[in-house]
């Protein structure tokens, strides 16, 4: 049993068109087959209206759900799809498959496929540096290598000019007592840059050898205290009755045997060991600072020291500050006992 269905005012039935029906709407309209009927309810039900072409302005066919669209149709769909050509979205689409493209270059470059020359030009740019970046490494390389110079200039000064000037010294001091065992020197006038006595201060442990002027080549530098006993600055000599045994020496690099001279104080003994004698001071006064042109620190009666009548002094001289020669520092003493060597050396040297 099949429900009940209604047909059109045409008077026919559904499936059949009218005679001269031509398809479009307002003039003769077909009839579509009505659904299939729903077995279980048996319900009546009213098709849904036909769709009506957007190009010619009939109705599609029921149940189709599609129109055949003419070119306005397919306009208008390009414009809503961004336009004729393409819009946004297709573009967006466009360098998405670009970027996936290269993408897949260099991935396949990565793989060892040759790259194309443009793409090796691109590269070969890319590692490229700019002028700033090379100008940028330049002044970083010369500002290394000139950190580099200075680091190995301060430990040349500080520690090898030590290094070198303490074993020089050393081997003169050894070569001076093994003449003096030999008898090979004996007293008198010295050349220049030749050893002759030995310094000793004990309360700085400082033993060092003495010789014939001032200079830094062939003195100085050797580690060596320097008499003062050439030309206008020219000074007496231990076993002289009176006058001032002038001394200089480094207070920093090059063995630095004054360094600590001005942790000295009044009453600190200081030796002076020759061949046949160890004269022996007591330091009695100091100087701070004085410019490097008083010389008269070294007269036969300093000025400053304290000295008012002649004698038998000593003076040490080294720069100050440390590291610097801009003045001088000074230190006086007095001797207080001539001792030959045969008697063994002084209760200073022995404490």
């Amino acid at each position: 049993m099949t429900a009940l269905r209604p047909e059109r005012e045409t008077g026919a039935s559904y499936g059949e068109q009218p005679y001269g029906a031509s398809g479009a709407l307002g003039e003769t309209a077909y009839l579509q087959p009505l659904p299939p009927i729903d077995e279980e309810t048996v319900a009546l039900r009213i098709p849904d209206p036909p769709p009506i072409s957007a190009s010619a302005g009939t109705a599609a066919p029921f149940g189709t759900g599609t129109s055949s669209g003419g070119r306005a149709a397919r306009r208008k769909a390009a414009k809503r799809r961004g336009g004729r050509h393409g819009g946004p979205a297709e573009s967006a689409s466009q360098e998405t498959a670009q970027e996936s493209d290269g993408t897949a270059r260099q991935q396949s470059a990565a793989q060892g496929r040759p790259l194309s020359r443009v793409e090796a030009r691109r590269r070969e740019r890319l590692r490229k540096p700019s002028p700033a970046v090379m100008a940028s490494r330049a002044i970083g390389e010369v500002f290394i290598t000139t950190g580099v110079l200075m680091l190995l200039f301060v430990t040349y000064q500080l520690w090898w000019t030590n290094v070198r000037a303490h074993a020089q010294a050393g081997q003169e001091a050894s070569s001076l007592q093994q003449d003096w065992a030999s008898g090979k020197r004996a007293p008198g006038v010295f050349a220049p840059g030749q050893g002759f006595a030995i310094l000793h201060i004990p309360k700085l442990d400082v033993v060092a050898p003495i010789a014939e002027g001032v200079s830094n080549k062939k003195v100085l530098d050797k580690g060596m205290v320097g008499h003062y006993g050439e030309g206008a600055l020219k000074t007496a000599m231990p076993q002289d009755k009176t006058g001032n045994f002038g001394l200089a020496a480094h207070r920093n690099t090059h063995g630095e045997p004054f360094r600590y001279i001005n942790k000295l104080v009044a009453g600190d003994s200081v030796v002076v060991e020759t061949q046949d004698e160890y004269f022996v001071y007591k330091v009695t006064s100091m100087l701070p600072v004085t410019a490097p042109s008083n010389v008269s620190v070294l007269d036969p009666i300093p000025k400053g020291s304290g000295f008012t009548k002649p004698g038998r002094y000593i003076t040490l001289t080294t720069c100050t500050p440390e590291f610097t020669s801009k003045y001088r520092l000074i230190v006086w003493g007095k001797m207080v006992e001539e001792r030959p060597r045969s008697k063994g050396k002084p209760d200073a040297l022995v404490e």
